[in-house]
């Protein structure tokens, strides 16, 4: 399976974030998004997911079986962890194995790998940052999907939390997995990938002559 983006443009309201990009991502290989704030690194990764079109150009997944849509067929990871605060972190978990139709019976075994068998009846509006980080996460180990899109993934997360997820990035890509992170730190990948995004010339400047 192969993660195409072929000459996309990206825009956000009247401002170009993204013009004629083209990359692609092969099955076990990870691609790593950096830039400066406000460069549209989060844009492009709800563009790849399908939450956005992009304003020109196409995203697709060469190798889907039954024509399934890049959004289908994979995990996506913003800022905000999808933790819902009056459920436990038992409960938040089994939301979202069953909204994502994997394996109920996997439940305890993920929140163990997590570190949050512990506090599964606890409500997850008590956890600290870290601790709903985590829940956040389990999504991905709830049920398989080939790309895993990661927006700040280590975000709040402690060194020995870091070191955990970075296992769980490096098994899914030795498994053929793909993956998409946008990150301001290091994600202890060794052979990922780096696209460097930098601001886009805008339409106007181009045509007032303002850049050569």
């Amino acid at each position: 399976m192969r993660l195409v983006a072929d000459d996309i443009s990206i825009s956000r309201g009247e401002r170009r974030l993204i013009q004629g990009l083209s990359f692609a991502v092969d099955a076990g290989e990870a691609l790593v998004l950096t830039g400066p704030n406000g460069v549209g690194k989060t844009t492009l990764l709800r563009v790849l997911a399908g939450f956005i079109p992009p304003n020109a150009g196409a995203v697709r997944l060469e190798g889907a079986v039954d024509e399934a849509s890049v959004g289908e067929l994979a995990h996506y990871v913003g800022h905000a962890n999808g933790v819902k605060a009056g459920l436990t972190v038992r409960e938040n978990a089994r939301f979202w194995v069953r909204y994502l139709v994997g394996d109920v019976s996997n439940v305890e075994a993920v929140l163990e790998n997590l570190y949050l068998a512990e506090i599964a009846e606890v409500p997850a509006g008590y956890l600290s940052a870290g601790q709903k980080r985590r829940l956040g996460l389990v999504r991905l180990l709830l049920a398989e999907r080939p790309l895993w899109l990661l927006d700040e993934p280590t975000a709040a997360l402690d060194v020995a939390s870091q070191a955990l997820l970075s296992g769980f990035m490096q098994r899914h890509l030795d498994g053929g997995g793909m993956l998409v992170a946008a990150t301001h730190g290091p994600l202890g990948l060794a052979d990922a990938r780096i696209l460097e995004l930098a601001p886009a010339i805008s339409d106007e400047a181009m045509a007032s002559g303002e850049v050569s």
